[in-house]
């Protein structure tokens, strides 16, 4: 079983939504579509799903084109981030409509109803009515009516965002486990790093309506192929720092300079792009080979458990993640270290050029 993507692009108003996409996705795998708002996320899935023809390319589904064939007909399931319920019907009628609707027996439809509500932990709630439910509930009951249908291919469309933080969470341990047994397609689209990671599976990074990479999901992360794909996987954005290298030096803009070794003294003598990630931001130096960056404090920012420092370093503005609750003085010249194992390199023009160290010894 599987959904192929062959060169579509879709173009609305004259406005292209979505790039050239050559896409492959395989029977059980769950895939992540992980990008900012508008990146492109839900333009795709319609095109998956048949809800929009593509301007140009075809939709493969096990190896027949069903680029023209109405979405009423093809096996699919959807969920979305405002979560759907018919108000009137009990859960047990809502989970089951899908099956009424494909005329199934009441002894099928009986069996699949309960199998479902029992995966999604639902079977003392079948006979309350949506209004009676929380909201983790009812986006369960979304959930299993999704499931119920045996569909081949699942699209979830952000279906945790309007849900509370604790739901959340145990919505995105327990979808993986869920969907791993089931044999369908599942394509589940985020903006939030974090969430890609904790499912899994595969993921597509997504900016301005192009895939920009697709692998598995802790490849992705690890190894971006550009600086774009670094920036959608990281939250905060990845910050970026101008750098020359010349012989066994590097050269930062700042006229601060490092040492060329390992995988730097490698690279020919040329300008870079040096990324990092802001939970690679330190404020003690660590190791002895630790960088030094002399930075301006703009804002803080108290989670509870670990502070926000955003920095004006030059023209570039950093963010940087640090553990525990720091009260600093706003303005201050502020000293940050960065480990160079946590330094990623890319060309000018944001191709990666060598990832960091720690990704290869992962």
């Amino acid at each position: 079983m599987t959904l192929e993507l062959r060169n579509i692009s879709k173009i609305n108003n004259g406005q292209l939504h979505i790039h050239v996409t050559n896409l492959t996705l395989n029977k059980g795998s769950m895939n992540v579509l992980l990008g900012p708002t508008q990146s492109g996320k839900t333009s795709l899935m319609r095109l998956m799903a048949g809800l929009d023809a593509p301007t140009t390319g075809q939709v493969f589904w096990e190896g027949d084109d069903v680029t023209g064939v109405r979405v009423q007909d093809r096996m699919i399931a959807m969920v979305y981030q405002q979560f759907i319920n018919y108000p009137s019907m009990s859960v047990y009628d809502n989970i089951a409509s899908p099956l009424r609707l494909m005329g199934k027996s009441a002894t099928v439809i009986d069996k699949a109803v309960k199998k479902s509500a029992d995966l999604m932990q639902m079977t003392s709630l079948l006979d309350r009515k949506p209004l009676e439910l929380s909201g983790g509930q009812q986006q369960r009951c979304a959930l299993a009516r999704a499931l119920v249908k045996d569909a081949g291919l699942v699209l979830l469309d952000e279906p945790l965002a309007n849900l509370d933080y604790k739901l959340r969470e145990e919505l995105r341990v327990e979808i993986p486990k869920i969907f791993e047994d089931a044999g369908s397609i599942f394509v589940y689209a985020t903006t939030e790093p974090e969430e890609a990671l904790l499912l899994g599976g595969n993921t597509a990074a997504l900016w301005e309506g192009q895939v920009r990479q697709f692998g598995l999901t802790p490849d992705v992360y690890r190894q971006p192929v550009d600086a774009t794909t670094a920036r959608v996987f990281s939250d905060p954005p990845m910050n970026f720092l101008k750098l020359i290298k010349s012989g066994d030096q590097i050269l930062f803009e700042d006229r601060q300079s490092a040492s060329a070794t390992g995988r730097l003294l490698d690279l020919p003598d040329d300008r870079y792009l040096a990324g990092f990630r802001p939970n690679h931001v330190k404020l003690d130096k660590g190791r002895a080979d630790s960088l030094e960056f002399i930075t301006k404090l703009a804002v803080t920012e108290l989670t509870g458990s670990e502070t926000f420092i955003h920095l004006n370093h030059q023209e570039d503005k950093w963010v940087g993640l640090i553990n525990g609750v720091h009260n600093l003085e706003l303005g201050i010249a502020l000293s940050v270290y960065i480990d160079p194992r946590h330094i990623y390199i890319f060309s000018e023009n944001g191709d990666l050029v060598a990832p960091a160290a720690y990704a290869l010894a992962d």
